[in-house]
């Protein structure tokens, strides 16, 4: 009876120690809570400082009052404004952020005006100066294809082009077709990726042999993201279904054979962001919770000096608010 009372005593012990170990080697830290709803954060690092984009409103919904509040630290640790970009009578809604071949930083959103749906909805960029320490104001980018109601949700460089998946909205179900640009503002159309499920959200990855990988957050049908591959010209494509939904997916490659995918994690108690280590296939292999509820994710993510950083957005301490985590590296091959 004893041995047992004390096996039981050690197993808690062992629970308490890792769980206290996993807390501490997230490193969490609340960065940005001015405006009454901060979310949809992204990150990059840019000139001896970290950048991070926050979508400001009044609540999670498309209203007027959404514009993107740009901010910047040396350290992680104090935060400075650099940039508002506001659309007067519109909504902005979330901002990825980029650096483009000629050494600026481009923000990338959509501003739309909503009424029980989009009624207007299109994508605007903005361009720091060589510093980084200031913004142009918005201005619409152009795409090569019929409007409707486009959002290029985020843009990744490679080979000086820049490469964008754009969601359409359309009665008939939504579309994503791949865009690349020169300049940042000109789109031109590359392919359709013929998914199902009313696709939207998608980050776009190369690896070293210039094979594009591009993750697909899908809202109908079972609703299971996907993992999209094409080599170049990247107009043919191969798809694996995940098993697990998408909301604010973003992704990077970790190793020679793994992928770290942040990203919401729908459950019935309610929302959560997580990280999770997949190969590459998006098999996953572990899965690391962040202090998080309900409304919530939308991570931006970068390595920096043997750590993975990243920001995410949620609601846990009744205000939604932005989130900085610094992991040690070799803690997510473990």
């Amino acid at each position: 009876m004893k041995q047992a009372f004390l096996f039981l005593i050690l197993i808690l012990i062992s629970l308490l120690t890792g769980f206290a170990q996993n807390e501490e080697s997230l490193n969490i830290t609340k960065i940005w809570d001015e405006a009454p709803h901060n979310a949809f954060p992204d990150m990059i690092r840019f000139q001896d400082h970290f950048y991070v984009a926050v979508r400001e409103g009044n609540n999670h919904m498309p209203d007027n009052s959404g514009r993107i509040q740009i901010i910047r630290s040396k350290d992680g640790d104090e935060w400075e404004k650099v940039g508002l970009l506001e659309k007067e009578d519109m909504d902005v809604r979330e901002a990825r952020l980029s650096v483009t071949p000629e050494g600026k930083i481009m923000v990338l959103t959509a501003v739309g005006i909503y009424d029980k749906g989009y009624k207007v909805l299109y994508p605007m960029v903005s361009f720091s100066n060589a510093d980084g320490g200031s913004f142009s104001p918005l201005q619409k980018a152009t795409m090569d294809m019929k409007p409707s109601l486009d959002w290029i949700w985020s843009l990744t460089w490679h080979e000086e082009i820049g490469y964008g998946i754009v969601y359409q909205i359309k009665p008939g179900g939504w579309e994503v077709h791949l865009l690349k640009t020169k300049n940042g503002i000109d789109f031109e159309h590359v392919s359709q990726l013929p998914i199902d499920g009313n696709p939207n959200e998608s980050t776009i990855r190369f690896d070293k042999e210039d094979k594009m990988v591009v993750l697909v957050r899908r809202e109908t049908s079972d609703k299971m993201g996907v993992l999209a591959k094409s080599a170049y010209p990247y107009t043919n494509w191969d798809f694996t279904k995940l098993t697990v939904r998408l909301g604010g997916p973003n992704f990077l490659f970790f190793g020679k054979n793994d992928l770290l995918i942040g990203t919401r994690d729908y459950r019935d108690t309610g929302a959560k962001t997580v990280l999770h280590r997949t190969d590459r296939e998006g098999n996953i292999e572990k899965t690391i919770e962040f202090p998080s509820v309900g409304d919530t994710s939308y991570p931006g993510m970068l390595y920096y000096k043997n750590k993975l950083w990243m920001v995410y957005y949620s609601s846990h301490e009744d205000k939604t608010s932005i989130y900085l985590s610094k992991i040690p590296l070799k803690s997510l091959r473990k």
